[in-house]
């Protein structure tokens, strides 16, 4: 049934792929995937394979990539992408010696790709569980682990109908879990080889604020001020409660840098900023910086760097597809808002339990939590704190991982 409905899915995907760049890249690329491997594959060499569906698994996987490429110099690193957002974003990541798509989970497909590569060891980041991947794998001897997964109930292997593809996951020889409701629900499936270590998303953003930028304009900016507010991946509905109220509150600062970039987009959020001097950063100086009121990111690669500049923080898309990366802010010691699309990200569970995450429905409840923050920054009660320590409290699990896999406890 598997393979049936891989064939199906193939079929679906070279069809989208006529009216779909996306579709189109991803689809070329797995097509091409076993030519680039024959290219530039080490036949003398050792790979460890890690695999990513996007590139917010890829940064749950970036620091064990980055350890072992430290620590055990002696293995070269594959990483192979299954949707156009990670690749073509990390294409040229030179942590890996090898970037390319994954081919569609197809019998053959498995086959060829593990016999041109031969891995001695494979990762595969969150939720991914490549059914032939997995089998051929464990045919052959070669320890597989899953990193940062996390189960919950309404999965479908623990429904009646998902059993038989349940026995994917007896495939792993450990499995690193998040939490300990994870542990226990694999082990009614008789899966024991589980270990909780957490998400390595905490370690990345550690080391991410390590690595961060220094950013000159932005310095200029929040120059003359302790009173900066930092939106990250806003959507308009977003941006359309937090503008009104900060508008109203002039002496604070907005830093706004949308998740789409795009000059519709813009365009409403100049709107909603009417009577406010507005710059944008890729069209700033420092002298129209330092005399403007709002900031606009225009451009991406900074958004990780810009929350240090903030005393609070807002992460969009609370109010559509789900929250940003929370964590990112967190690390920086600010109070962190966000909408209520949040039920499913753990960490926006931890950082409101800690009271370093603000959740809010709607224009009145930020307002009510904007005024309680502000007032607690002015009497010295720093909210962030709890943010930033519950951060490093998470912190560890790519060493346990490192030190499982590395050390034959999990082998």
């Amino acid at each position: 049934m598997y393979n049936f409905i891989m064939n199906l899915y193939s079929l679906g995907v070279r069809t989208a792929a006529l009216f779909n760049d996306k579709v189109r890249k991803m689809w070329q690329g797995e097509q091409a995937a076993i030519s680039v491997l024959q290219e530039k594959v080490d036949p003398n060499a050792s790979y460890i394979w890690f695999h990513a569906a996007s590139l917010g698994e890829f940064e749950q996987g970036r620091p064990l990539i980055e350890h072992i490429r430290h620590e055990f110099p002696q293995y070269k690193i594959l990483l192979t992408f299954f949707s156009p957002s990670g690749y073509e974003v990390r294409k040229n990541y030179e942590g890996a010696d090898i970037v390319c798509y994954l081919p569609l989970d197809t019998v053959s497909n498995a086959r060829r790709f593990l016999r041109t590569i031969r891995p001695v060891m494979a990762f595969f980041i969150k939720y991914e569980f490549w059914y032939n991947y997995m089998h051929i794998l464990r045919h052959r001897g070669v320890p597989v682990y899953s990193v940062s997964s996390i189960f919950r109930p309404d999965q479908v292997f623990f429904k009646w109908y998902g059993r038989k593809y349940a026995n994917v996951l007896k495939c792993f020889t450990r499995l690193f879990v998040q939490n300990e409701e994870s542990k226990r629900l694999l082990a009614t499936l008789g899966i024991n080889d589980v270990e909780v270590v957490g998400d390595t998303r905490f370690d990345r953003v550690l080391e991410i604020k390590e690595a961060a930028k220094q950013l000159p304009l932005v310095e200029k900016f929040t120059a003359q001020t302790e009173h900066v507010f930092v939106a990250g991946s806003s959507w308009l509905p977003d941006e359309e409660i937090f503008i009104p109220y900060l508008n109203k509150h002039k002496d604070w600062k907005m830093i706004i840098a949308p998740h789409v970039i795009g000059e519709d987009h813009l365009s409403q959020i100049m709107h909603l900023l009417e009577g406010r001097r507005v710059v944008r950063y890729t069209q700033a100086t420092e002298e129209t910086v330092g005399e403007a009121d709002v900031l606009i990111i225009d451009c991406f690669g900074l958004l990780s760097s810009i929350y240090r500049y903030g005393q609070v923080a807002y992460v969009g898309g609370g109010f559509g597809v789900g929250i940003h990366n929370t964590l990112e802010a967190a690390v920086w010691g600010v109070p962190v808002f966000f909408g209520p699309n949040n039920q499913k990200f753990r960490e926006a569970q931890g950082l409101k339990a800690c009271s370093g995450g603000l959740e809010i429905s709607g224009a009145e409840e930020f307002k009510v939590k904007m005024d309680a923050v502000i007032a607690a920054i002015s009497h010295g009660n720093d909210m962030g704190k709890h943010a930033y320590h519950y951060v490093l409290s998470h912190a560890g699990a790519s060493e346990k991982v490192i030190e499982a896999c590395f050390n034959n406890k999990a082998q």
